[in-house]
């Protein structure tokens, strides 16, 4: 946490970035590169703007309660809301015009009045409390806490290009500090404000930034090199490459999605990545999966959810969305599983897994489809609590195509 104000040139910043996401709609990392890319701020800047956003979106509702704003005129209230922000952190106030209107009676007992709502405290608007109470039960208070954390910088070696160990070698002679992951053998974790894109180590693709959970849902795969794999819902291809890489370049790589945009932007990692066997396809209809019948080793279907496990990182999820985007999702990732799983052929392995924490999501939709479907068996699966782990809370499951 920041020790001294923030700069009123900071602080504009910040609130451009607020207008950016909550009344543009941009993407919170989107919003980033687009205000960063025109300005020469140094690293520890950067971090600065970027702890004070995250934290204001995490727990927007609690800082617009502290300043006396409305969530829907949060985007054009920048300032007011940094000033709560600074008064609640115990931070010197920044020295800019808006102070003048700020009360720091009126603060207190408005400080002393949300101090009787936990939920508030941790920055969850009322849908997903209900939601989070109804999935988790006694266990959602903590998950709630910790997804109003900060998120840890983790990234993941790229094991086509080096070790751990010279990883760790070369982002110190760069001056970046980092250490091992305790349980996931490919994870560093990034302890200064380093620029990570910037380093020379990024640049010649000798890692990627990646969540230490998200790495575990890779491993689940259980790749060998020559095996024929399908990523078929790649996305940005994170997991993508992480496959690659076990796979050690060698066997077929098919990674899918229905975007094409991402599958470009993937090309460009998997050069920087060095990961040449991966092969980019389009999903067009369902006969681009009919035609893969029975004929994967393995599949990873990461399918589309909530990503109320990833909250940390995109906490302007919380103020988008309600819970009835939800009834949809489900029947789609029960749709994906249904139709998607005949890619794998009899002895092969299956991953489903979400950036969810969610059982519907989860162990929900495995149950309701091992009723349906006696060609499969769940070998394990696995829930990443972010309360538990520190990371973002993801959900893993590995089955076995029996006949």
């Amino acid at each position: 946490m920041l020790k001294s104000p923030l700069h009123p040139r900071l602080g504009d910043l910040v609130a451009a970035l607020l207008d950016d996401v909550l009344n543009q709609g941009m993407p919170l990392d989107r919003a980033y590169s687009r205000r960063f890319s025109g300005l020469s701020l140094k690293p520890f800047e950067q971090a600065r703007v970027a702890l004070v956003t995250g934290d204001l979106l995490r727990r927007l509702n609690l800082y617009c309660a502290l300043a006396g704003v409305q969530v829907r005129q949060a985007g054009k209230m920048g300032w007011p809301l940094l000033l709560a922000w600074h008064a609640f952190h115990r931070i010197p106030m920044p020295n800019h015009r808006s102070l003048d209107r700020f009360k720091e009676e009126t603060f207190r007992f408005r400080l002393q009045d949300a101090k009787k709502n936990p939920a508030l405290m941790d920055g969850c608007p009322a849908w997903l409390d209900k939601l989070g109470s109804e999935q988790l039960g006694e266990a959602w208070p903590r998950e709630r806490a910790a997804l109003a954390e900060a998120p840890k910088r983790f990234v993941r070696v790229n094991t086509l290009k080096g070790d751990k160990t010279a990883l760790l070698t070369q982002l110190k002679k760069e001056g970046v500090e980092a250490r091992e992951v305790e349980g996931v053998d490919t994870a560093l974790e990034i302890t200064s404000d380093a620029a990570l894109f910037k380093t020379k180590a990024f640049q010649s693709g000798l890692f990627e930034q990646q969540d230490a959970g998200s790495q575990k849902v890779a491993a689940a795969l259980a790749v060998e090199p020559g095996m024929r794999v399908i990523d078929a819902c790649a996305g940005a291809g994170g997991k993508t490459l992480h496959i690659a890489a076990a796979m050690q370049g060698k066997g077929r790589l098919i990674a899918m999605d229905v975007e094409q945009w991402k599958l470009d932007n993937l090309k460009e990692r998997t050069r920087r990545a060095g990961a040449h066997n991966v092969e980019t396809r389009l999903i067009e209809d369902s006969k681009t999966i009919k035609r893969l019948k029975e004929s994967a080793d393995r599949v990873l279907l990461d399918v589309p959810c909530s990503g109320l496990g990833v909250l940390k990182r995109n906490p302007d999820t919380k103020w988008k969305d309600t819970a009835e985007r939800l009834a949809p999702l489900v029947a789609l990732q029960a749709e994906i599983l249904e139709s998607y799983s005949r890619m794998v052929k009899v002895g092969g392995i299956l991953v489903y897994a979400t950036c969810s924490i969610l059982p519907m999501e989860n162990r929900g939709q495995i149950d309701a489809f091992l009723a349906k479907n006696d060609r499969f068996r769940l070998i394990e699966d696995e829930s990443i609590s972010p309360a538990d782990s520190g990371f973002d809370g993801f959900y893993l499951a590995r089955l076995e195509r029996i006949a």
